[in-house]
């Protein structure tokens, strides 16, 4: 810290990272009520169509699993309702040292956003009781904020607008998703680091480019 780009004498001062699975553990319940709520439509859903999902904004994850179906959109207000009620029995947790990577970023003149597949009033479902306030996060962009979710860059180029951030070579990009990775990439940035606490493997984050691959969040410190 502070971090630097490797052959460049620019400093990061954009960190953007993705929610569930980066920054907040909530033990894979999001793909595990993904695959129950389209598999209650009575879709054969196997652990291998939901990974291919890992990352993405959630209704195009249930249009992807249930291609012939013509209304998405009440399967997804289902998950969402699933989803809410299998985190109030679960509710997800911080990463151990993610606030204080938090706030050594902010103390190093770093800005922190935070990036999801979810739309709005699930991401406040679920930060809200963490009490994360601009403190700690200067962005929060939802995949409704974007014209489209990963593997597009928008949600990193939004998080760029808000944080008056004017260069992608200032920017590092971390998930724990090849999703994540691809719109690191996508979106140029200059640091795209795989994190592996949620989703995806090791061997999964290497099959795409990236600029480091860590065992947790922490580590970037």
């Amino acid at each position: 810290m502070p971090l630097r780009i490797p052959g460049d004498n620019g400093q990061i001062t954009l960190a953007v990272f993705d929610l569930a699975g980066t920054t907040i553990d909530e033990g894979g319940t999001v793909y595990r009520v993904l695959a129950e709520t389209v598999k209650a439509t009575g879709a054969p859903v196997t652990p291998a169509d939901v990974a291919k999902t890992t990352g993405m904004d959630k209704r195009e994850a249930i249009r992807l699993l249930l291609p012939d179906a013509r209304e998405h959109e009440p399967v997804y207000q289902r998950f969402r309702e699933n989803l809410e009620t299998a985190y109030r029995q679960s509710p997800p947790r911080p990463f151990p040292g993610v606030e204080a990577l938090f706030e050594q970023l902010h103390r190093a003149g770093i800005a922190v956003a935070l990036t999801t597949g979810f739309d709005r009033e699930v991401t406040e479902f679920v930060l809200n009781p963490l009490g994360w306030g601009a403190d700690l996060v200067d962005a929060v962009i939802c995949t409704t904020d974007v014209p489209q979710g990963r593997p597009a860059p928008y949600m990193i180029f939004r998080a760029m607008e808000r944080t008056s951030t004017l260069s992608v070579r200032h920017v590092l990009a971390a998930g724990d998703t090849v999703a994540d990775l691809q719109a690191g990439t996508n979106a140029g940035a200059a640091l795209v680091v795989g994190v592996l606490t949620g989703a995806d493997t090791r061997e999964q984050l290497e099959q795409v480019p990236h600029s480091a691959i860590v065992r947790s969040l922490v580590e970037i410190g």
